[in-house]
């Protein structure tokens, strides 16, 4: 046994808190909005509550491309003030998170699909350089002899010149991300629990059953009541709150209908897809093309993987599987685009991403939909309802997260509570002294080697960029037994020593919370691989209580 652990004794707690809680705020959704809107609240000094009706981070914050980036693509429909926007927020994000998001090149290869000629690109790329206040490496042109110099990979055959632009992505991913702000409202006395559900939501008196949004008289006014069910035992909760914040994702506009809740604006679907292969490109670098439809998709380095994605469909629907038809054409598009020595076939395919990206739309005026669906931005909206002391959040993307929380804090403020200022206390990694000293500690116990997959210097800095400050809990560890040094599997820099800290302090309630979102081992490995594996069995039976 890797050792024996309460896992569940941290989510039992919030669920007591949440029981009967009377709070300033109730966020609904653990998704990207809903994290760092609990964040950033909790932080200002209000109670917060938290449910989350699947796992944190299980449905849309789990399905992204892991880019941060200003929205290059956007340029081109002169949507300047929302890259701006999105730059200075990328920025942010760089500074305020050093280890867990990297700044890559990104190679935009251009040929006969792409919808402008290359000098156009590169001016592009230098307005958005500009945009980025000069934030990163400056943009490069190179022609195709020079493609194949720096991109050996890349078929130029077809190619008329190439642009490198630099933006980031998250090193670990999406949902990890996620979890940071959940644990960053957790300490800042926030009560949150995954796989709750609001089964009701009125300002009248408790009552079983769906939400009516104004109760059973009609009344406005008065604190929330809230109905929760634990979606693990069936038990049922109520907790209150002054207002409430809907950061339900693609279930926005269903929660708003249930609490009675109008608004300008609406969610529409589009569904985009990734396939992570074996490495196609050994460099750290984002590979760029213009697929067939004139859409721009990517390479994606991801540890000792590639990931090839995105599309782009219309969708009414909020669960959208991978089909087939999806994969033949992404493997279609990235064989048409690199010297591979054997196309990439479905056997290739290691792992798979689905997800809807929740898009704003004004709730009436539809036509433009059916003419200009792609060129729909993930800018994000925020609306309050004075009236049922409801806050809304629609759209968005992990870009964007801080902005989001902080217009959050206004948006409460608004609807007359009282939050302080809680600067940048709710996001970040700790100092640069602190991460110093972590690594100093870290190669007394042999954790200042190089990682066997992930895409860092030592093995000290995965651990960090992962857990922040409790890595130092892994250290002590360590010291006192020498294996939990040791991989919990072959190509794989997940520690032995981190598990227990995933149990205990992550509300870790089923492997696929563990493998798929505080981790990506089920994103780089097979499922047979993992399934196979002594000490991911091992895990799974501790989380299954026997």
């Amino acid at each position: 046994m890797i050792g024996e652990h309460s896992h569940d004794a941290l989510r039992l707690q919030q669920l007591d808190r949440l029981d009967g809680g009377d709070f300033d705020v109730f966020v609904v959704g653990g998704g990207i909005n809903g994290a760092v809107s609990a964040a950033a609240l909790a932080a200002s000094g209000l109670s917060v509550g938290l449910a989350e009706q699947g796992d944190f981070a299980n449905f849309t914050s789990q399905e992204s491309s892991n880019l941060v980036w200003g929205g290059f693509k956007y340029l081109q429909n002169y949507e300047i003030l929302l890259v701006n926007k999105l730059l200075k927020s990328r920025n942010l994000l760089f500074k305020s998170y050093p280890t867990a998001i990297a700044e890559l090149p990104f190679l935009a290869t251009l040929d006969r699909t792409a919808p402008f000629p290359s000098w156009l690109a590169g001016l592009g790329s230098v307005g958005y350089w500009m945009l980025g206040r000069l934030a990163t490496r400056r943009p490069r042109y190179f022609n195709a002899d020079a493609i194949n110099k720096l991109e050996p990979i890349v078929d130029t055959s077809d190619a008329t010149a190439a642009i490198e632009y630099a933006d980031g992505y998250l090193k670990d991913n999406d949902a990890r991300f996620v979890w940071n702000f959940i644990r960053s409202a957790l300490d800042n006395g926030a009560a949150a629990a995954n796989y709750v559900t609001v089964v009701g939501a009125n300002h009248g008196a408790f009552s079983a059953g769906e939400a009516t949004g104004t109760g059973n008289n009609g009344d406005t006014t008065g604190p929330w009541r809230i109905e929760l069910r634990d979606e693990l035992t069936g038990k049922l909760m109520r907790a209150s709150a002054k207002t409430i914040v809907n950061g339900a994702g693609p279930f926005t506009d269903r929660l708003n209908r249930s609490m009675g809740v109008t608004s300008d604006h609406r969610i529409v679907y589009s569904k985009g897809i990734h396939l992570v292969v074996p490495q196609l490109n050994e460099s750290e670098r984002v590979l760029a093309f213009f697929d067939d439809t004139q859409r721009l998709f990517y390479v994606i380095p991801m540890a000792h993987r590639s990931v090839i994605g995105t599309t782009d469909t219309r969708t009414e629907n909020a669960h959208e599987p991978v089909t087939d038809e999806d994969r033949q054409f992404l493997l279609s598009q990235i064989n048409a685009r690199l010297n591979l020595a054997t196309p990439l076939t479905v056997d290739d395919i290691i792992a798979e991403r689905s997800g809807v990206r929740p898009l704003v739309v004004p709730t009436a005026g539809d036509d433009k939909l059916e003419t200009d669906w792609t060129a729909l931005s993930r800018k994000h909206v925020i609306e309050t309802d004075p009236a049922r002391s409801v806050v809304t959040i629609f759209g968005g993307k992990l870009t964007d997260c801080l902005n989001v929380g902080t217009e959050v804090i206004e948006a409460v403020t608004e609807l007359g509570l009282n939050p302080s200022d809680p600067g940048n206390d709710w996001y970040g990694e700790p100092s640069a002294s602190r991460r110093k000293a972590f690594y100093q500690r870290a190669a007394t116990v042999g954790l200042d080697r190089a990682p066997e997959v992930e895409r860092a210097e030592t093995v000290a800095e995965v651990l960090w960029r992962r857990h922040g400050m409790a890595a130092f809990d892994i250290v002590d560890a360590i010291e006192s037994d020498p294996s939990l040094a040791e991989p919990v599997m072959v190509e794989s820099d997940v520690l032995r020593g981190e598990i227990p800290l995933y149990l205990e302090r992550e509300m870790v309630v089923n492997l696929d919370d563990l493998l798929r979102r505080r981790t990506k081992l089920a994103l780089i490995h097979r499922n047979e691989k993992l399934t196979a594996e002594p000490a991911i069995a091992d895990i799974d039976r501790q989380l299954l209580g026997v």
